[in-house]
């Protein structure tokens, strides 16, 4: 498969296995760094993989080395502060394109996921890492706060208590912590991440994928809609998934 662009691959089972599993693969040696560019990458890689029929599941992967380090820091350190605010808005869109994929999502973390590499793992419905992997939110080392959503999303895996202080700090987490505070959701042997997040996706690659996208967004909603909003979005989705669904199951039938 070639690659979509330069930074931002997307690969798709040619069927012989795992039909409907496809994945977003960065590959910016040798940290996964993120710039303007490969955020815009994610944003049309995340796009395409909404839009295509043969793909059901998608795992995040960064490579056997690493996840990301985070935002390419000495790009940082150019930009005016209105290059800033854009920096910071292509970041938020590329987090949200990856949350907001119709479809089950997995990252797939091995080595580090520091500062906005981990803000794109929470983005992934589950996370599985190596258990020699480090995760943090780093950006407070580099006199910055997290961006696109990171806090929020930090706060929701571990809560507010342990968000604070963790961006506080800017320690580092290392596999067994981030499995306790709910970063990941599931520790293996560095060199069984990947096969383990395709696991996890498999689960749902003959599911019913327009009942999946409307579960997957009303989950979503629930943390970024208000009370009316939310029960509103609820019931479209429900009576859309009704319409063209097979309806409840039988009891009869089991």
């Amino acid at each position: 498969m070639a690659p979509l662009s330069e930074f931002v691959s997307v690969v798709v089972s040619d069927g012989s296995r795992d039909a409907g599993l496809a994945m977003m693969l960065l590959s910016r040696p040798p940290t996964n760094a993120m710039t303007r560019q490969v955020y815009r990458e994610i944003v049309a890689a995340a796009d395409e993989l909404g839009r295509r029929d043969d793909v059901s599941a998608v795992i995040v992967f960064g490579g056997q080395e690493i996840f990301s380090a985070g935002d390419d820091l000495p790009e940082l350190r150019t930009l005016t502060a209105a290059e800033a605010g854009v920096a910071a808005r292509v970041r938020q869109q590329a987090v949200d394109a990856v949350a907001a994929i119709p479809k089950p999502t997995v990252a797939a973390i091995t080595g580090y996921a520091l500062g906005a590499g981990l803000t794109l793992a929470l983005a992934a419905d589950w996370r599985v890492s190596g258990d020699n992997a480090k995760f943090g939110a780093t950006e407070i080392l580099a006199g910055l706060i997290p961006g696109g959503g990171g806090m929020a999303r930090l706060t929701r895996a571990a809560g507010a208590s342990k968000a604070k202080e963790l961006v506080f700090s800017g320690r580092f987490v290392d596999a067994e912590e981030a499995l306790a505070l709910g970063l990941i959701d599931e520790m293996v042997a560095p060199d069984d991440v990947y096969d383990a997040a395709a696991a996890w996706a498999r689960r749902f690659l003959d599911g019913p994928a327009a009942a999946l996208a409307a579960a997957k967004a009303g989950i979503n909603d629930v943390f970024d809609l208000g009370p009316a909003d939310l029960a509103a979005a609820e019931r479209r989705r429900y009576t859309e998934v009704f319409a063209t669904g097979p309806g409840e199951p039988d009891p009869a039938d089991g």
